[in-house]
């Protein structure tokens, strides 16, 4: 027969053989993670500095996971139709004017997202203040590492022209664009608002143009620079969306 004091010492190696088993799966977990950085930073330094999202999609993220599984979401738009993207945030409400007669698959992702409240209480990553010039959005995790699960295709790509000899087209201050792995077709939640004229690849969906007040309001991110005064990095001036939504217009 079995004592309590048996049964709870029991119980107590039950509960750190589990603890061990979460521990090892967390260290696997960042070990990908570690990996897939590596491998984006090589293809950014590949392409020239372009603008990329170090991006796993394969939602292992418990959010990611929970709200989008089962794929891309299925039409529930207007393909013909123009939609806002309003994003209220800590340093001033930002309007997205997206065309979904160009980009019907990105608009109808990011109606989606924004319905089940995926971008609300997130982070903007990530600004850039030197050749480009972008806040970048739409991360989760706040880490440029999450996703929704799900990847959507590039659309779109020739509407900012033919590419120079140097392989890029100016993305116009107020233009917002997917950001991807540098691959086609790796499009996610991540985007980025552009605040400066920006010589880029044409290889990132631009969606949507921002509002006057809304460009003013990443311009002042922008002039206070990135932390530790590098070039990339997390914003100086912490920017949180604190409630995104899409509406037609």
């Amino acid at each position: 027969m079995v004592t309590s004091d048996q049964r709870r010492r029991q119980l107590a190696r039950d509960k750190y053989a589990r603890q061990q088993q979460r521990r090892a799966e967390a260290q696997r977990k960042a070990k990908r993670r570690t990996t897939v950085i590596a491998a984006s930073l090589a293809v950014v330094l590949a392409a020239g500095g372009a603008v990329y999202a170090s991006v796993q999609f394969l939602g292992d993220d418990a959010k990611n996971t929970e709200e989008t599984a089962g794929g891309e979401p299925k039409m529930a738009i207007e393909p013909q139709g123009t939609y806002a993207m309003s994003l209220a945030t800590n340093e001033g409400d930002i309007t997205v004017t997206m065309d979904a007669a160009k980009t019907p698959r990105t608009v109808n992702s990011f109606k989606h997202l924004a319905d089940k409240k995926y971008f609300d209480g997130t982070k903007c990553h990530r600004l850039t203040t030197a050749g480009i010039f972008v806040l970048q959005c739409g991360d989760p995790e706040g880490t440029g590492m999450g996703g929704p699960g799900y990847t959507i295709p590039d659309e779109n790509l020739a509407a900012l022209g033919t590419a120079g000899a140097d392989g890029k087209v100016t993305y116009k201050a107020g233009t917002v664009a997917m950001a991807n792995t540098g691959q086609p077709g790796t499009g996610g939640s991540q985007f980025f608002l552009v605040y400066k004229d920006s010589k880029l690849p044409p290889q990132y969906t631009p969606f949507g143009t921002i509002d006057a007040a809304g460009l003013a309001a990443v311009q002042k991110v922008g002039a206070a620079g990135a932390e530790g005064g590098q070039g990339d990095g997390a914003p100086k001036k912490p920017v949180t969306i604190e409630k995104a939504t899409v509406s037609a217009k």
